[in-house]
């Protein structure tokens, strides 16, 4: 939301033939054709999206040109259904293994390994195909954890078929089967840009080293989304206070970075400037290990970056509308991770409910837009988080307007901070430490409020009383607004 402002001057440009309400109904049939192929859900959500798409100026028109309006909607519409279903099926043909049997080769580590109560799981590529891997005991726990996304690994073993239900939720993964290893040797790095990464990585791990007790683990999930190591319990209290998207890397992450390149940017000529806006963007991604809502972050951001260069509106609406047609375009599983839902879900309320509210709560004065922004993320990922996990804490409200601002400071700083600190951590250890000083006490902050919301969370069906409360309270703090100021539209 801030990268606009981040980057160039906001309000700048051309209009665009179809509405923003245009393109995010667009971007609704797309989901749904990706989903559910030509349903009877798509094509409603089609009707609805021709006439947002269809009526903008028509009074304003000739009946020639309305008509083509409408000719237009009712092709773009039809094109994002035929294109989502079609890329849908080619992705889950996709997802049978070509191969199984015995392997031995070569395996690309395609992610950092992930650890699990007992296990820890390794996805691979073999042939082109990825395959999930479990190592299980000690010695292969430790060793199957010192791999890097990108390194290239000697492995015999034999590819399996995955159950339907395993299938099923490793999908957005590209996981087509499972590797049971027999043995696994050496270790080479992989491309320059991985190599690259895993440097940069391995420094903020080593400047992270210089917090004490599972501080460290926290802030790399708080700066590059890494966690990890985090213990089960500080995971089950993110989660439950509301909090747990701060240790997802996402737009906030991205804009922060641009944030710290702003000096630079904004010295060069707008061509210069997307290209290295673009490299950063991608860079970044890189470093954070494509996951699904960096991602969707990033194509926002570089959206923005192009649509600045061409002199083109580039409203938050319309970016993480245009965001979900391309990706789901380009890669369909994506539809099926619930970290992609929950980023889109939390931009999308945020853009839009969050100001709507803000304008509404004046009498809260400087804190109107901040409650605002939160509540509007809270509408956003309201129905992926009852769906996924059956709950939606009413203490996320006052938690994340406790933590959100401290974390961001953790976010902007503690990227060249970890970096830095983890260059002096040998020669310098002190100075390493004095260097991360300010991010062990945000970090600190951020899981003190993170341990308060879990135990104030009341939880059930009290937490739906908790948020029915809330919203009446919003509703008369809104009449008060409006007894006092008139309408918000009115003051605009």
């Amino acid at each position: 939301m801030s990268i606009p402002s981040v980057y160039g001057a906001s309000g700048l440009g051309r209009r665009h033939p179809v509405t923003d309400q245009g393109v995010a109904a667009l971007a609704v049939v797309s989901a749904l054709a990706v989903r559910t192929g030509g349903s009877v859900a798509t094509w409603a959500c089609g009707a609805v999206a021709v006439w947002l798409v269809g009526v903008p100026d028509r009074r304003a028109r000739s009946a020639g040109s309305v008509a083509v309006g409408w000719g237009i909607a009712a092709a773009l519409v039809v094109g994002c259904v035929v294109v989502g279903s079609w890329r849908s099926t080619t992705a889950w043909e996709g997802l049978t293994p070509s191969r199984l049997g015995p392997f031995d080769g070569w395996a690309l580590v395609i992610d950092d390994p992930q650890p699990y109560p007992g296990s820890t799981r390794v996805i691979v590529e073999l042939d082109g195909e990825r395959f999930e891997t479990w190592h299980r005991g000690r010695a292969a726990r430790l060793r199957a954890g010192s791999w890097r996304a990108g390194e290239w690994v000697r492995m015999v073993g034999e590819r399996a078929e995955l159950d339907d239900e395993r299938a099923h939720r490793v999908a957005w993964q590209h996981v087509v089967g499972e590797l049971e290893l027999t043995w696994a040797s050496d270790v080479v790095p992989g491309r320059p840009i991985d190599r690259a990464s895993n440097r940069v990585r391995s420094a903020i791990e080593r400047g992270a080293g210089t917090l004490p007790g599972d501080d460290g683990a926290l802030f790399r999930g708080l700066v590059v989304g890494d966690d990890r190591d985090q213990p089960p319990e500080m995971i089950q209290r993110f989660r439950a206070s509301g909090l747990s998207h701060l240790t997802a890397v996402s737009g906030q992450n991205v804009s922060f970075v641009l944030a710290a390149a702003g000096p630079l940017l904004v010295r060069l000529r707008p061509w210069w400037r997307w290209v290295v806006t673009l490299g950063l963007i991608a860079w970044f991604v890189s470093l954070t290990r494509f996951e699904p809502s960096i991602v969707r972050a990033g194509v926002m951001a570089g959206l923005s970056a192009t649509g600045f260069v061409l002199g083109r509106e580039r409203s938050p609406l319309r970016l993480v509308a245009c965001a979900v047609i391309g990706l789901l375009s380009i890669d369909p599983l994506l539809a099926w991770s619930i970290g992609f839902w929950l980023s889109v879900g939390a931009t999308a309320g945020v853009v839009t409910v969050g100001p709507w509210l803000a304008a509404r709560l004046g009498t809260l004065g400087p804190l109107a837009t901040p409650v605002g922004v939160t509540l509007g993320a809270q509408v956003g990922v309201v129905i992926p988080l009852v769906w996924v996990f059956g709950s939606l804490p009413v203490v996320s409200v006052p938690a994340n307007l406790l933590a959100v601002p401290v974390a961001g400071f953790v976010m902007l700083y503690g990227l060249p901070a970890g970096l830095l600190a983890g260059a002096l951590a040998e020669p310098a250890p002190w100075l390493a430490s004095l260097v991360m000083l300010p991010c062990r006490v945000g970090v600190r902050w951020v899981d003190t409020i993170a341990v308060l919301g879990e135990r104030f969370e009341p939880g059930g069906s009290a937490s739906w009383w908790g948020w029915a409360g809330l919203v009446v309270a919003i509703g008369a703090i809104a009449a008060m607004n409006r007894g006092r100021h008139g309408s918000p539209s009115a003051d605009r």
